[in-house]
């Protein structure tokens, strides 16, 4: 896996600026206050389930594909804290 860009980064780059849409626009048609678009496209929230409607209807894609950019996203961030993770982690085993 590579380290995948911030799922708003995408929606920057790929839907708002190709349509000349301001932030303002496109929280207006996505039915979102700017304040929560503008904290999607600068990384400080991710995509949620209903975020991922949204941008599916307004933008194309599945929702399913959005949520699965901000689970790599996420998941990228973590790896390396992964032996840390893992060391708390009790392993549990089906009884015989």
């Amino acid at each position: 896996m590579f380290n995948p860009p911030h799922p708003g980064e995408t929606v920057r780059e790929l839907c708002l600026e190709p349509l000349g849409l301001t932030v303002t626009d496109a929280a207006k048609g996505l039915g979102v206050s700017r304040k929560t678009l503008s904290s999607l496209l600068n990384a400080r929230f991710g995509i949620s389930p209903e975020m991922a409607i949204r941008l599916s209807k307004a933008f194309g894609g599945s929702p399913e594909s959005w949520l699965i950019q901000q689970a790599q996203y996420d998941l990228w961030q973590v790896q390396d804290r992964k032996e840390t993770i893992v060391k708390s982690v009790k392993v549990f085993k089906k009884a015989a």
